[in-house]
């Protein structure tokens, strides 16, 4: 699977892309076979299974008949480690290891729709670049980045460099240097067209904005959609059908539209174990389009 853009997106040299197509064709080498219900791709970030490593979150995934994922790093970087010591394995670690990491998704007949890295203000240049390097080695088409405001402008160049979309993910803490209004988030594209927006939808109503309006406006510039439920005002997570977070409405936008964005339930409420809460979530984006 190609990882960059393609070159005949562009009309001539120094042509504008055009968002739409731009986006929509970078999704449309994403997905051949990754959901259940027709119109829509239900996936999974993976850090849903952070109680478990790589292997057994691949299996939890093929238990459910998954066949989308969006990678979270820390699946496949050493967690707890000092800051130093990360940098220095992120600048260092050799590729094959994420060559390997993509057998082992191909294996599974499990597609890699985004590789997460959070790229941050404490991310040295290099690291910023060998995370294009890993997505690429990965076969991952875009990245998703709990990334600050701050360091857009770092990435943005890269990105076009790479020919490789960013997707922005919102949080629901508001703060100068944190994605969580629509504001911030549009803010972000104003860096070009590599930088687009996974935008997190219970995160999003946690933070009293609205998710099916911003969909409908900005859904040619959005890469990835993380399903959870959240209460407004700063709520806590709960699961799905217990907050006040669109989550039906939103699936059948995507359905009823059309539109090529993987929808990636990201479990995070307090629950059971992993595979079973992940399962209970599918289910209810399922019957949602039933």
């Amino acid at each position: 699977m190609e990882t960059g853009q393609p070159r005949d997106l562009h009309s001539g040299a120094g042509a504008a892309l055009t968002r739409r197509t731009f986006v929509a064709t970078a999704a449309a080498g994403i997905f051949a076979a990754c959901s259940r219900a027709p119109g829509v791709t239900f996936g999974v970030q993976s850090y849903s299974f952070r109680d478990r490593p790589l292997d057994a979150a691949i299996a939890g995934m093929q238990k459910l008949g998954l066949k989308s994922c969006e990678l979270w790093q820390s699946h496949i970087e050493p967690r707890n480690i000092p800051r130093d010591e990360m940098r220095r394995w992120r600048e260092t670690i050799e590729l094959d290891m994420f060559h390997r990491v993509r057998e082992r998704f191909a294996k599974a007949s499990i597609a890699l729709s985004a590789y997460n890295i959070s790229f941050n203000d404490s991310f040295s240049d290099t690291e910023i670049e060998r995370g294009f390097e890993m997505a690429k080695a990965l076969g991952a088409p875009v990245i998703t980045s709990s990334s600050n405001v701050q360091t857009v402008a770092r990435i943005a160049p890269v990105a076009a460099r790479h020919q490789m979309l960013v997707g922005m993910h919102n949080h629901s803490r508001i703060d100068p240097n944190e994605f969580a209004t629509a504001q911030s988030l549009t803010g972000a594209l104003g860096h070009g067209p590599f930088i687009a927006i996974n935008l997190d939808i219970g995160h999003f109503t946690a933070a009293n904005e609205d998710a099916v309006a911003f969909l409908g406006q900005h859904h040619d510039r959005i890469v990835t959609i993380h399903l959870k439920d959240r209460k407004r005002n700063q709520g806590e997570n709960v699961p799905f059908g217990a907050g006040d977070t669109p989550i039906v409405a939103v699936v059948k936008l995507l359905n009823d539209n059309g539109w090529p964005i993987p929808a990636n339930i990201e479990y995070e409420y307090k629950g059971g174990d992993s595979v079973d809460e992940v399962g209970k979530c599918l289910d209810y984006c399922q019957k949602a389009l039933a």
